[in-house]
């Protein structure tokens, strides 16, 4: 086994263990969600509008709140996830909820492998590329699965957000923008749930919006959009302002919180 599958085996056993705590956490408010309340932040609504009768494939989508949230819009949806935990929570809330989506559960990085089709639209959001090694094979499988044509849509945590440990309770200054060597975080709680005594283990990579930007633009994709934000609209880091918007961000907002990528593939 390479150092990677290794890496992710134990992120793998980590998201198992998330599933089980997030399924619970106010912050995933499942009772609401199945009540008709939609998951999905004004970043990507905004971007993607009317998703009606299109197809959409959701990259790493957790246990499919936002999944379905597209599904309940009318789109024809898509999700994988490396947690197989994640993936049959999403597939018996399909169920429930009487809702039309598939679920695989896969490395992102081997999507190709197990779908072949290829989709309107592809998705994915907050905290998904720090998991990736290399994003090459990422860019190359999202532009082999969009549709000439078809829209890349990303929201994420703005790269200067992982340069800092936040794991004293306060943003201390200790990674690489670029940094290529492996990230290793071990504590309690989630980003959900800190009061869980689950104990986190978590291997991670930065990404610079450089190497983000390139490695689309080199699989074929042009960029339509890229925007930064100081407004995050998850309470997940140190010290956040809740705002007029219900968004939350820094006190001195001295650097973008998200950052977001609309692309087209030509």
């Amino acid at each position: 086994m390479n150092s990677n599958e290794n890496y992710f085996k134990v992120n793998k056993a980590t998201w198992n263990e998330k599933v089980k705590i997030h399924v619970q956490s106010d912050m995933y408010d499942l009772d609401a969600f199945k009540k008709g309340k939609s998951s999905l932040m004004p970043y990507e609504l905004d971007a993607l509008g009317d998703v009606k009768g299109k197809t959409l494939l959701h990259l790493q989508c957790h246990f499919g709140q936002d999944t379905l949230s597209w599904s309940r819009m009318g789109a024809m949806c898509t999700g994988v996830d490396l947690s197989d935990e994640g993936i049959k929570l999403a597939k018996s809330l399909t169920e429930e909820l009487k809702l039309d989506a598939e679920f695989i559960c896969c490395n992102v990085l081997e999507t190709s492998k197990y779908i072949k089709e290829t989709f309107d639209i592809v998705f994915t959001s907050y905290g998904v590329i720090g998991w990736l090694p290399d994003l090459k094979p990422w860019g190359q499988m999202i532009a082999e699965r969009l549709k000439d044509g078809g829209t890349f849509f990303m929201a994420e945590f703005h790269p200067i957000v992982w340069m800092f440990d936040y794991l004293e309770g306060k943003p201390i200054m200790k990674y690489g923008y670029m940094q290529d060597e492996v990230i290793y975080e071990e504590y309690e709680g989630t980003y959900a749930d800190t009061e869980s005594k689950m104990i986190s283990k978590e291997y991670g990579w930065n990404h610079g919006l450089g190497e983000v930007v390139s490695v689309l633009t080199e699989a074929g994709l042009h960029i339509d959009y890229l925007k930064e934000f100081n407004e995050s609209p998850y309470d997940v880091l140190p010290d956040l302002i809740k705002t007029k918007s219900g968004m939350y961000t820094t006190k001195n907002q001295l650097y973008p919180l998200i950052f977001t990528i609309k692309a087209t593939k030509l």
